[in-house]
C-alpha cells in the first residue's frame, strides 16, 4: 500500500482521544511515526475523568500501518514541553507536522461571564490557547531546520462560522475564536521557512464521549438520530485525520497557508471519504439546514 507520509515525523498533541486520536491514527495509516501526547497514561486520567489513554492510541496508529509512540506530557507544563521536543531530536532528528489539538477541559454550556464560574472559565483558556502557543513555542525551531514544515491547529468552528456566530459561552467563544487566529498568525511566521499553518475543525464528531452521551457505537450510532436527528451530519474522527492527513502529503499545502477548514471541505479538495463512504458537510448543513431550524435531512450534505 502506497504510504505518502512515510518517514515523516509529526506530534499530534492531544491525542488521547476524540479527533487528536482519529488523527494520529491517519497519520499512521500513511506512513508516519507519531508521537501522541496527552495526560491520560497508564492509570493516570486527566480531569475528563476518561477511561481511554495515550498508549491505546499509540497501539492503535501501530495498527494502521505507522509507528505510534505514547509520552505522557501536561502541555501547560513547560518544561515537560520542552523535554518532549528535546527528545523528539535526539531520537528522529527531526519533526515535520505539529497538530495542536490539546483541550480537554469542562464546559459550561450557555453562560455569561458573569454567570460563568471563573476557575472553570480561566481553566477554559489555558488549556485551549496557552497549551497550543506553549507547544509551537518549543516544536518550531525544530521544525522549520527544514523547509516544509505544517502546523495544524485543530479548531472547533471555522473563522467564518466563529466570526458571525455566538459559541456556547464567553470563554469558549472567546477560546474558538484564538485558536484559528494563531493558525493565520502562525502562517506569517512560518511562510518565511517554508512553513505553512493551517487551522481545520472536524464537524459534529462521533468522539468517544459523544458515542458513550448517546449510549450507542460507532457500529449503530445512527440509532442516536431518533433522540438528536441532526446527528445523522455527524462524522467519525477518521473524517478529520484523513483531512490532516492529505494535508500533510499534499506537495502544495502552503495554498492553505493561515486558513482555516473544515474537514468537510477539505474532502472535496482531496477525495476522500468518512469511513461509510459518504462526505459530510458539517459546517453547511449547520448554516443552512440546522441553525435556521430546519428539519434535519442530510440529502447533499453527505
Amino acid at each position: 500500500m502506497e504510504k505518502p507520509l512515510a518517514g515523516k515525523i509529526a506530534l499530534v498533541a492531544g491525542a488521547t482521544r476524540g479527533a487528536g486520536r482519529g488523527i494520529a491514527v491517519q497519520l499512521g495509516a500513511a506512513g508516519a511515526t507519531v508521537y501522541v501526547t496527552g495526560r491520560s497514561t497508564g492509570s493516570r486520567r486527566s480531569e475528563m475523568n476518561r477511561p481511554e489513554t495515550i498508549e491505546e492510541t499509540a497501539a492503535l496508529v501501530d495498527e494502521a500501518g505507522g509507528r505510534g509512540i505514547a509520552i505522557g506530557v501536561d502541555h501547560l507544563e513547560a518544561d515537560q514541553v520542552r523535554e518532549l521536543v528535546e527528545r523528539i531530536d535526539a531520537e528522529q532528528g527531526a519533526l515535520h507536522v505539529l497538530v495542536n489539538d490539546i483541550y480537554g477541559a469542562p464546559i459550561e454550556w450557555g453562560k455569561t461571564v458573569w454567570e460563568s464560574t471563573l476557575d472553570v472559565g480561566l481553566r477554559t483558556l489555558r488549556l485551549a490557547v496557552d497549551t497550543h502557543a506553549i507547544t509551537s513555542h518549543f516544536a518550531l525551531p525544530l521544525m522549520i531546520a527544514e523547509s516544509g514544515a505544517l502546523v495544524v491547529e485543530v479548531n472547533d468552528g471555522t473563522t467564518e462560522y466563529n466570526s458571525e456566530n455566538y459559541r456556547v459561552s464567553f470563554f469558549y467563544d472567546l477560546a474558538k475564536t484564538a485558536v484559528n487566529r494563531m493558525a493565520f498568525a502562525l502562517g506569517h511566521e512560518l511562510a518565511p521557512h517554508g512553513g505553512t499553518a493551517v487551522a481545520v475543525t472536524p464537524g459534529w464528531l462521533r468522539s468517544e464521549a459523544m458515542l458513550d452521551a448517546y449510549r450507542v457505537t460507532e457500529e449503530n450510532w445512527r440509532d442516536a438520530t431518533k433522540v438528536q436527528p441532526h446527528f445523522a451530519i455527524s462524522e467519525s474522527p477518521a473524517f478529520v485525520g484523513r483531512a490532516v492527513a492529505a494535508l500533510a502529503g499534499d506537495a502544495e499545502v502552503a495554498r492553505w497557508n493561515g486558513k482555516s477548514m473544515s474537514s468537510g471541505e477539505l474532502a472535496k479538495e482531496y477525495g476522500f471519504t468518512d469511513l461509510d463512504g459518504s462526505r459530510p458537510d458539517c459546517w453547511r448543513y449547520l448554516v443552512e439546514v440546522q441553525d435556521p431550524g430546519l428539519p434535519a435531512d442530510v440529502t447533499g450534505y453527505r
